[in-house]
C-alpha cells in the first residue's frame, strides 16, 4: 500500500495557534522557564518586602503577584492542554499507518506459508512417486 497516494494518513499542516501552543509548552514545561520564573517571583517579593525602590507597589500579603501567577495557570493550562491533544493526534495516525504496515506483513506472510504448504505437497507427492 502507498501512504501517498492517502492524505487521511497524514496529519493535516498545523495552524498558527498550534504551532503557537508547540512552541509555548516546550518552553513553558522547560527547567529554563521554572527557574526563570522562580527568579522573577523571588525578586519581585525582595523588592516589595525592602522597598528598594522609590515605593513599594505590591505590598504583603502580594495580591497582584498572586493575581499574576493565577493568570499564568489560567492561560497556560489551556495551551497544554493544546499541545497535548496534537501529540495525541501525531500519537493515532503513526499507530493507524503501524496497524496498516502489519497487516501487510500479515498478508504476505499468510501467502508465504500457502506457497511453502502448495511445495511441501508437491514435494510429498514427488516423494511418493519415486
Amino acid at each position: 500500500m502507498n501512504f501517498n497516494t492517502h492524505s487521511h494518513y497524514y496529519p493535516k499542516k498545523p495552524s498558527l495557534g498550534e504551532k503557537a501552543a508547540d512552541k509555548i509548552t516546550e518552553f513553558g514545561g522547560s527547567w529554563t522557564f521554572i527557574l526563570i520564573f522562580g527568579l522573577v517571583v523571588v525578586v519581585w517579593i525582595c523588592l516589595n518586602l525592602y522597598g528598594l525602590f522609590f515605593e513599594i507597589w505590591d505590598p504583603y500579603p502580594f495580591i497582584l503577584l498572586n493575581l499574576g501567577l493565577s493568570l499564568l495557570a489560567a492561560i497556560q493550562a489551556p495551551v497544554i492542554l493544546m499541545s497535548q491533544n496534537r501529540q495525541v493526534q501525531r500519537d493515532r495516525i503513526k499507530f493507524e499507518r503501524d496497524y496498516m504496515i502489519n497487516r501487510k506483513a500479515e498478508r504476505e506472510i499468510e501467502n508465504v506459508q500457502k506457497d511453502l504448504d502448495e511445495i511441501k505437497e508437491t514435494l510429498a507427492q514427488i516423494k511418493s512417486k519415486v
